[in-house]
C-alpha cells in the first residue's frame, strides 16, 4: 500500500483509475459507512476511486427506491468501464449484493480487470 504522508500525495498520473464495488441497499447507513471506509482504503493505496453508488443516490440527484431511477444510475455507474480504467475493486467484508454483482458482470464482459479485497476491521465506521 503506498503510504500518504502529511502534505504529501501522489501525481494523478501515477494513481491507479479504480470503479469501487461495495454494497448499497439493505442496511443503507452502515453500507454508506462501509462504502467511506473502502474509498479511503483505495485512497491510502494510491488510487483515484469513483463510488457511482454513494454519488448518484445522495440526495436530489436518483432516487435508488424507484427502480427506473436505481436502474439508471447502475447504467451510469457502468458507463465509468468504458474510460481509461484500470480495475473494478470489489470490497466484500458485507457480502456481495445484486447490484455489485451486475458490476462485476459488465466488468467480466468489457475485459475490465476485476480485484476482490477487504478492508482491516476497524473501529466503528464514522457516520
Amino acid at each position: 500500500m503506498t503510504e500518504i504522508r502529511h502534505h504529501h500525495t501522489i501525481a494523478p498520473i501515477h494513481m491507479r483509475r479504480v470503479v469501487l464495488e461495495s454494497p448499497y441497499a439493505g442496511d443503507v447507513e452502515a453500507n454508506i459507512a462501509y462504502a467511506r471506509a473502502c474509498i479511503r482504503d483505495s485512497l491510502l493505496r494510491g488510487e483515484a476511486p469513483i463510488a457511482s453508488h454513494l454519488l448518484y443516490t445522495q440526495a436530489g440527484i436518483l432516487n435508488d427506491d424507484d427502480p427506473h431511477e436505481r436502474s439508471h444510475g447502475i447504467n451510469a455507474g457502468h458507463a465509468w468501464l468504458f474510460s481509461d480504467l484500470h480495475a473494478v475493486v470489489v470490497y466484500t467484508d458485507r457480502g456481495i449484493s445484486s447490484g455489485m454483482q451486475a458490476g462485476i458482470n459488465s466488468a467480466q464482459f468489457h475485459r475490465v480487470p476485476i480485484e476482490y479485497r477487504t478492508i482491516a476491521p476497524q473501529p466503528a465506521f464514522e457516520k
